[in-house]
């Protein structure tokens, strides 16, 4: 029988938020209940000292489960696939798999977070950052992932695993950004396949006037 929590897991997320997007997809991916926390990150609900016990760090998502308190996207991921999924499926056990998944969640902190999650930040919220930088950013880390995507359906392996959760976010939202999705056939097919899952959930879209298409 699969593991489950004995309570709702409490999800604290910002529904704007691209990494808290990718706590709350994986938690209903994987069919476990949650409870959902907003988090008023514009009038710096996270700085309260209340939040500020669960992450010092002032950011979302944090979850809490069965009183153990995870705080950081990728964290949280690993942590509900070693906890949550006995097949091993969303983070597999062979070691080259592994650091195959492990690279990925490295480019999700690195280069995903300073391309189109940093233009998207800019545009959104008026973060004091080079958009034209991000944007640059964002298309040398695009032709990369079109590059490989091009023989396999997943970023690794045949089947979905937590790196595909981890980039699905920022990339799916990067023309809130004004980066544009339409050079990249392979990566849009991805994005279908990722959206395809049973237990899909969207991140709420943010139309603004610099939107690309």
């Amino acid at each position: 029988m699969p593991i489950a929590p004995t309570r709702p897991i409490r999800l604290h997320r910002f529904p704007l938020s691209g990494h808290a997007h990718r706590a709350e997809l994986f938690l209903s991916l994987l069919g476990l209940p949650f409870e959902k926390i907003e988090v008023d990150l514009r009038n710096g609900a996270q700085k309260q000292p209340d939040f500020l016990r669960l992450n010092p760090f002032g950011q979302v998502p944090v979850i809490e489960d069965d009183g153990h308190v995870v705080a950081d996207s990728n964290a949280i991921l690993v942590y509900l696939a070693t906890k949550y999924d006995q097949s091993g499926r969303w983070l597999p056990r062979d070691p080259a798999l592994a650091a195959d998944v492990q690279r990925w969640l490295s480019v999700a902190a690195g280069p995903l977070a300073m391309g189109p999650a940093l233009a998207r930040l800019v545009v959104l919220f008026g973060a004091p950052y080079d958009q034209e930088r991000a944007k640059a950013g964002a298309a040398a880390l695009f032709a990369v992932m079109e590059q490989h995507l091009a023989s396999r359906p997943f970023f690794v392996g045949t089947t979905p695993t937590i790196a595909d959760i981890a980039l699905y976010s920022y990339i799916a939202h990067a023309p809130e950004g004004g980066v544009s999705l339409q050079p990249y056939p392979q990566i849009r097919a991805w994005l279908q396949r990722i959206e395809a899952l049973p237990g899909f959930v969207p991140m709420v879209k943010s139309p603004t006037p610099q939107a690309a298409e």
